[in-house]
Order: C-alpha cells, then sequence, then structure tokens
C-alpha cells in the first residue's frame, strides 16, 4: 500500500489510499493522520478509488481515524470506493458511520456549508 496526499483544498486534506490496507500498512496511515489531527487537520476525504483490498485492521483503522476526528471535532469522508469494497463496508456496518461519495469532487462538496 501506498499513501499520498493528494491535495490540499483550502483546509480540507485529499489522502489517497493506493493498493491495499491491512495490519502491516494501517498502523502506518493511522499514525499520519493522528498527527495530522493532533497539529490541526479537522477535514479529510480519503480517496479510495485506488483501493483494492482491505483486512479487518483497515476497517479498524478507518474507525480510529474516524474517532480522533469526531474528538476534535473534525470529519472523514470517504470517496472512491469500488463495489467490492463498498459490499465490506456495508456488511461491516461502516456505512452508518461515514460518509460515502462516488468521487473526491462530490466529497469536498459535502465539506461546503449548508445554506
Amino acid at each position: 500500500m501506498e499513501t499520498y496526499y493528494d491535495e490540499i483544498d483550502d483546509d480540507i486534506l485529499i489522502l489517497v489510499v493506493d493498493g491495499g490496507l491491512n495490519k502491516g500498512t494501517a498502523e502506518e496511515l493511522a499514525t499520519k493522520i493522528e498527527q495530522l489531527v493532533d497539529v490541526g487537520l479537522r477535514k479529510l476525504i480519503v480517496d479510495c478509488s485506488q483501493l483494492n483490498m482491505i483486512t479487518s485492521s483497515g476497517l479498524g483503522v478507518l474507525v480510529r481515524i474516524h474517532n480522533r476526528m469526531k474528538a476534535h471535532d473534525g470529519d472523514v469522508k470517504i470517496a472512491g470506493v469500488k463495489s467490492v469494497l463498498a459490499q465490506v463496508l456495508q456488511i461491516t456496518k461502516l456505512d452508518s458511520l461515514f460518509e460515502f461519495y462516488p468521487d473526491v469532487n462530490r466529497a469536498r462538496l459535502a465539506f461546503r456549508p449548508k445554506g
């Protein structure tokens, strides 16, 4: 797995997750995000359009990131989830925890103030 920051749009960080998210890579991702949250990150989009595999450890890290962001009045949105991964997220009920968007642009628009 490779993660990289694709773009910072105003105060929104877009993190692209490429490959697989498993026990070996999930902790690295969590550590990166937790450090950013600790210094002020409040809006995160995780771009999963290139993610092709996720394990229970990877799912756990997504929950951990969500909890850290919520504790700091932040929010995480998930974009570009492919069909098989979407099924996993539905089965594990994570679709009730996160907001999912078909692409990064729609996730970015969801951060706009209402009204």
